[in-house]
């Protein structure tokens, strides 16, 4: 992808709600250039959509959690559909190591991330972190050239 491909790609995570014409202005093509490079970024998966950032905590769930979780492959569909129904559930992600899955969960209160715990109990053992802040809550992903190592 080229320099002004990426300044796009940022752009966007920035402000999906930019207009292309705000957005030709700023890398210097036009509406019809920004549409098409966008059209081809979304058709190629590397935009995979647009969507609204909620504030869980205004929406009546002032509790995160973070919770890991050990399954068995034999009842791991049947934590999925459990997972996928739920509204607490944000995020599922499978990794590697002792855990099987890493959920991220919103919820009211203490009480309802009891319960939450309570039935996830049946498909293994979860482990829960509360969210007490958010230093990093969203960086847009940045493409590293050669020799720009992060570390």
């Amino acid at each position: 992808m080229d320099r002004i491909g990426l300044e796009i790609l940022s752009a966007l995570q920035e402000d999906g709600r930019i207009t292309f014409s705000e957005l030709g202005k700023r890398v210097g093509l036009s509406s019809p250039a920004i549409s098409e490079r966008v059209r081809r970024m979304e058709e190629a998966g590397i935009i995979r959509g647009y969507r609204a950032i909620v504030d869980p905590e205004k929406m009546g769930y002032p509790i995160t959690a973070a919770i890991r979780l050990s399954s068995s492959r034999e009842r791991q569909e049947e934590l999925l559909d459990f997972l996928r129904g739920r509204k607490e559930v944000l995020s599922c992600e499978r990794v590697t190591g002792a855990d099987s899955y890493l959920l991220k969960v919103i919820v009211t209160n203490v009480s309802h991330l009891e319960s939450l715990l309570d039935l996830l109990s049946k498909f293994g053992q979860p482990v829960t972190s509360i969210v007490l802040s958010v230093p990093i809550d969203y960086r847009p992903i940045q493409k590293w050239h050669a020799g720009e190592e992060s570390v």
